[in-house]
């Protein structure tokens, strides 16, 4: 297989070409499928069958964003508001006669959920787990130099099924790889670094070579180390016998002498370059990405990377990405990063699921601390048709996946196995165990002996917990094991099974001083935290009052408008402002850091509301990707760099009384003035000898007054930064502001266009909510629209989109050919804007 040529709907693989073959290819599979909804017991899983009337696109594909919100979708509120159903997926393809003898394997990064393959009316398998990668071989099945069909069926028509949006259909990517009878087994690299020094690292890697063929073969299998560069560092190389239809184990070790070591500041990439030869000839080549580091969590000062302290400042993240749904897109991912990492973000959680690699391989080029999760629920559900019906089955299998997948990324420093799990607290079906009884429940296998349960009289639930982490430990020794817990006393079975390595923490801020009593010589780390409230743009005062939403979090809470405070003055009754939850993390060593409840809205969740409203309130940035005002105190503790950030808007009604706050940084005082006249200077107080906490803003009361805010940061006296808010005039004209203005011309990367009203003078107007109409020209498409608005119920899709507090978004994906792409805004009264992208 040499070359890839693309029809309207068939894959052809020619093999005439070019000069040198290569010894793998992994083809991107996503382009010119057809799809469509079906209902009932419709069967399209034949070789044969009338698409006629189908759509054609391009995977990723999510098709429950492409709806308008609606209660009446039985997923809720707390999944979105949209739709599930089932959908099928078909695509043709031919392999060139040429390619008989080789392997050929479908990969699928994921599928939500329920899914079903088949090629050439052949069942593949089927895998339940939305979340999960799979691959299947197709090598039995090929007609080569013949038309072949894959059909994919996606069932997400259960209802509710996830407590937040989860997405339909293939959404994330799918590849075809095409392989020698010898290669690298899937994901058949594991490279650890058990040594690691300034002077010297020693890396072991294990690989797996698979003989697809009938017969014993002989291979030379060579791992070569390359620097960033591409520059050669060490080759090993070791003669390797393999029985016909086996898969061979094998160890090599290489020296590295002073390493550069990865880290968040300096994500330092080597590659382990993995070939199989035979007869003097390269029949297999396989590239792992590697990172050297060291790293450690200890009971008593947290966090250790490479030797040095470090808190771990982290948000969790679920998986969706605003207006594109669940569809994944690396661009979106690393807008998302990069949004992050500028207010001094260091570490990311996949809250609550397996990610897509694409986050993974961002993280380790970005240089991020990931908690990388699997399960939102173990055996007991949380909604009706959830994982918990498909976990006793397929668990094992999916974990076993997740390990093996994963193991390899630097960013990854701890598993977690589970989420607020409900088995946290007793099963009333089930009591103490032996470990007999263990083993026919869970094919219980572990270090642990039958004396040890007795005299831990350990419980089911403490049985599964360690079973699961002995999956995981098994694949991969080097990391540890934590889970989140809303349980946080020692009767907590998971804590209680002694299988965490970690003890996480979700909430309970009250307790975590007492962390070192309760829990003696363990190490801890707040998995989740906050739980904070806001809506961008929106101020409820007096803003030194904190408002608890819902009372309890079983009882409903309505209020005008559904929206919520962005002062930090709003939170949920589990959880706790910003400012208190970070002070706290800051002043006590023994904690290794927190993950932030959430660092991007997302959709589904509306606490504290349900319908009209169908996405969170929970983040630090909109569902758009704008940054809240908590993003600033954010950004003035965790950077270095200067800034001062001052809210709300000065565009108010004459009696208003306005609290004004102050973010800043590098400074000794701010001073605000209004319309030249100070209102004061005032100060941070900060004791770090005590848990006493102190604001980590300053703020002043204000009579409204039209005119101009004026806010001065200094230190020793000097001028630090200085800032301006003004009252504005009406909307005159509209504002386009690329975050990109030249792009991949790939048909997948993005650009975020940022829309905005501006009055005569030029100045943005942040209480704008005009409608603005979007048309596009040239060579791109409009990928959705957002303006982060949790009540908003036009589809995300749509090419219009009113502005929510002054701001809207447009995304603009650009096709397959290089040229220009022009965005069209158009809103009644306004003066239009047009931006011009260029695709290369």
């Amino acid at each position: 297989m040499k070359h890839v040529f693309l029809s309207a709907s068939v894959l052809f693989f020619l093999s005439a070409c070019s000069p040198k073959e290569p010894a793998r290819q992994v083809v991107d599979f996503t382009e010119q499928w057809q799809f469509t909804l079906a209902e009932g017991v419709a069967d399209y899983s034949g070789k044969v069958a009338d698409v006629s009337l189908w759509r054609t696109l391009n995977l990723p594909h999510d098709w429950s964003i492409e709806s308008d919100f609606s209660a009446d979708y039985p997923a809720s509120p707390n999944g979105g508001a949209l739709p599930g159903g089932v959908g099928w997926y078909r695509k043709d393809f031919v392999v060139d006669a040429a390619d008989e003898g080789k392997q050929i394997y479908i990969d699928f990064d994921g599928v939500y959920r329920n899914s079903k393959v088949w090629i050439n009316g052949h069942l593949l398998g089927e895998r339940p787990y939305g979340y999960a990668s799979f691959r299947y071989d197709l090598t039995p099945h090929i007609d080569f130099g013949a038309k072949n069909v894959i059909a994919v069926r996606v069932d997400n028509s259960a209802q509710p099924n996830s407590r937040w949006y989860s997405g339909s259909g293939i959404y994330r990517n799918v590849w075809l790889t095409v392989t020698d009878k010898l290669h690298v087994d899937h994901w058949g690299t594991y490279i650890t670094t058990p040594v690691v020094a300034n002077e010297k690292a020693e890396m072991n890697v294990l690989t797996r070579v698979r003989n697809s063929a009938s017969t014993p073969q002989s291979i030379e299998l060579i791992s070569l180390l390359t620097d960033a560069t591409g520059r050669q560092i060490s080759q090993e190389t070791k003669a390797v016998e393999i029985a016909g239809g086996d898969v061979a184990e094998v160890a090599q070790s290489i020296n590295i002498p002073h390493p550069t070591l990865w880290s968040i500041e300096n994500p330092y990439l080597y590659k382990v370059i993995t070939r199989i030869k035979q007869n003097n000839k390269i029949v297999d080549e396989y590239a792992t990405p590697v990172g050297i580091r060291s790293f450690s969590f200890d009971a008593e000062k947290g966090f250790f990377l490479n030797g040095k302290s470090v808190k771990i400042r982290g948000v969790c993240q679920h998986h969706d990405l605003g207006c594109l749904g669940s569809a994944i897109n690396t661009r979106a991912l690393e807008r998302q990063l990069e949004i992050l990492k500028a207010m001094g973000c260091n570490g990311i959680r996949t809250s609550h699921n397996l990610p897509a690699p694409e986050l993974l391989d961002l993280c380790d080029k970005m240089g991020f601390i990931v908690m990388d999760e699997a399960f939102d629920m173990w055996r007991k559900q949380k909604t009706p048709f959830d994982y918990g019906k498909d976990f006793p089955e397929w668990y094992a299998k999916d974990l076993t996946d997740w390990v093996l997948r994963d193991r390899n990324h630097p960013s990854i420093f701890m598993w977690s196995i589970g989420n607020e799990i409900l088995e946290q607290w007793t099963d009333i079906n089930a009591d103490t165990l032996n470990l007999q009884q263990a083993n026919l429940m869970f094919n219980f296998a572990s270090s642990l002996s039958d004396k040890d349960l007795h005299s831990k009289a350990l419980h089911v639930n403490s049985l599964l917990a360690i079973k699961l982490a002995d999956i995981v430990k098994k694949l991969d020794p080097t990391r540890p094991i934590t889970s989140g817990n809303n349980e946080v006393e020692p009767h907590n079975h998971i804590i209680r099974s002694g299988a965490m390595d970690i003890v996480g923490f979700n909430y309970h801020e009250n307790q975590w001083v007492d962390f070192p009593k309760t829990y003696p010589g363990q190490k801890y780390i707040c998995s989740e935290s906050t739980s904070a409230l806001m809506s961008r743009g929106y101020y409820e005062m007096p803003s030194d009052s904190v408002m608890v939403r819902p009372f309890r979090w079983d009882l409903p809470f309505t209020k005008e408008g559904n929206q919520c405070s962005a002062y930090d003055n709003s939170r949920t009754p589990w959880g706790t402002t910003h400012e208190l939850s970070w002070q706290l993390t800051k002043k006590m060593d023994f904690m290794a850091g927190l993950y932030i409840w959430t660092g991007f809205d997302y959709l589904g969740e509306p606490t504290p509301y349900w319908w009209p409203s169908r996405s969170s309130y929970f983040g630090i940035i909109d569902l758009a990707g704008f940054p809240k005002d908590v993003y600033y105190m954010y950004q003035s503790e965790w950077t270095d760099k200067d800034m001062l950030h001052v809210f709300p808007h000065w565009n108010w009604k004459a009696g208003d009384t306005i609290d004004i706050w102050a973010y800043y940084n590098n400074a000794d005082e701010v001073e605000l003035f209004l319309n030249e006249k100070s209102l004061g200077k005032k100060s941070k107080i900060e004791d770090k000898t005590t848990l006493d906490l102190n604001p980590l803003h300053v703020w002043w009361r204000v009579p409204y007054e039209k005119g101009r805010l004026k806010a001065i940061s200094r230190k020793a006296g000097k001028t630090v930064l200085e800032k301006e808010i003004q009252t504005t005039g009406e909307p005159v004209s509209v504002r386009l502001t690329a975050d990109r203005k030249r792009i991949l011309a790939d048909g997948k990367d993005l650009s975020f266009i940022t829309v905005e009203a501006l009055d005569i003078n030029g100045l943005p107007v942040p209480v704008a909510i005009n409608k603005i109409k979007f048309s596009i020209e040239g060579n791109g498409t409009i990928a959705g629209t957002d303006n982060g608005d949790p009540t908003d119920h036009l589809s995300l899709k749509a090419p219009e989109r009113k502005l929510f507090n002054g701001k809207a978004l447009v995304v603009v994906q650009s096709t397959g050919q290089a040229g220009n792409i022009v965005l069209k805004a158009q809103s009644e009264g306004l003066k239009e804007a047009k931006i011009k992208i260029k695709t290369k």
